[in-house]
């Protein structure tokens, strides 16, 4: 299984997604690809995102029994403890919500 979900990246980008994958929602796309296609899919990702940001995440012999993946800005950040990867979140700013007071 193979889930790439992308936000705020061009329309040209989701509809080259949109040939190898099914967009179960917007900007969700699931399939089943081999590590070549899913290698290739993710390039096709970094060199379209733009100022977007994706996260594609398969199953694989882990642990968790997934990995994934992630490509521009986002407040999510992946960390890698003891073998396990887990998610981090940058501090939340007053731009990103400005109704919050200090």
């Amino acid at each position: 299984m193979l889930v790439i979900v992308v936000e705020n990246v061009p329309p040209r980008l989701r509809g080259r997604l949109a040939v190898w994958l099914l967009e179960v929602r917007a900007g969700v796309y699931v399939g089943k690809a081999s590590r070549r296609v899913r290698e290739m899919l993710w390039d096709t990702v970094i060199k379209g995102t733009e100022l977007g940001n994706a996260v594609m995440a398969w199953s694989t012999n882990t642990e968790s029994g997934f990995d994934f993946v992630t490509w521009g800005y986002n407040r999510r950040e992946p960390v890698e403890i003891d073998g396990l990867k887990l998610v981090s979140f940058f501090p939340e700013t007053l731009e990103e919500n400005p109704t919050k007071n200090s």
